[in-house]
């Protein structure tokens, strides 16, 4: 259901279901919100690295789960919600930088796993779907990260719509970072694994956070001047600055 494999400083998490194309199901979202704490707990890990097996990252919501879902009472329909929002919170606010590869489709819960993450890899084969008006259902959980992702305008078109995106389109959206072969995707996620993983940790932890919460602040001013001086007189941030002035790389701990 979810491969996972450590690696040095980084980790590959990988959905398999191959005989239902990496569909979504509560099994897999609990498995899913697992492995992510497992990983967390690794300290050594420094990249997370999200995968779909067989040229698919996922064919959005498992069809007897859908057909179970018409079964439950309220309370267990908020719950089973709950669970996929808590998914997206954790790779979006995740302790380590994330990285999805899309080498095919992401529909509807599929889509909003690979928009969670930092950077998106895509290729040719990419398809990004999030239809779930169609079927009379709301995508409220992945609406914020879309309008986060490509912004209000294309998000009100996108959202009402349905419409399928496919890579080129995707690529002009800022839904992927990366647009490149198939054959090409393990050259570019090597180098920006060892990019990410040659930065300092803490320092990264701190520039993702302000990412995300930099306008909610009040006083921007002194959070920027309170976030700079406590990295400089960090240990990090002094080891970093060490490293510059002799001219090395510097030794992260």
């Amino acid at each position: 259901m979810v491969d996972i494999k450590f690696n040095n400083q980084y980790v590959e998490l990988v959905i398999s279901r191959p005989e239902v194309k990496n569909a979504i199901n509560a099994e897999l979202i609990n498995t899913l919100l697992e492995k992510l704490a497992e990983i967390e707990q690794n300290k050594e890990m420094r990249c997370l690295v999200i995968k779909g097996q067989n040229k698919v990252f996922s064919s959005g919501a498992d069809l007897n789960w859908l057909k179970n879902i018409n079964h439950l009472e309220y309370d267990e329909l908020y719950e089973d919600s709950l669970s996929f929002v808590q998914l997206l919170n954790k790779i979006n606010h995740f302790s380590i930088p994330v990285i999805s590869v899309v080498d095919g489709p992401a529909i509807g819960g599929g889509a909003g796993i690979a928009l969670s993450s930092d950077i998106i890899i895509g290729t040719e084969n990419t398809i990004f779907g999030i239809s779930e008006l169609y079927y009379g259902i709301v995508p409220a959980a992945i609406v914020p990260i879309v309008k986060q992702r490509i912004g209000e305008t294309r998000a009100r078109e996108y959202l009402i719509t349905g419409e399928r995106i496919k890579a080129e389109k995707a690529y002009e959206f800022g839904m992927l970072n990366y647009l490149v072969k198939s054959s090409e995707v393990d050259e570019i996620l090597t180098k920006l694994v060892s990019k990410l993983i040659s930065n300092a940790p803490d320092a990264t932890k701190k520039v993702r956070e302000m990412i995300r919460v930099i306008e909610e602040i009040e006083n921007k001013d002194e959070y920027i001047a309170k976030t700079i001086a406590d990295l400089r007189i960090s240990e990090e941030g002094k080891e970093g600055i060490n490293a510059f002035l002799e001219k090395r790389k510097p030794k992260w701990v």
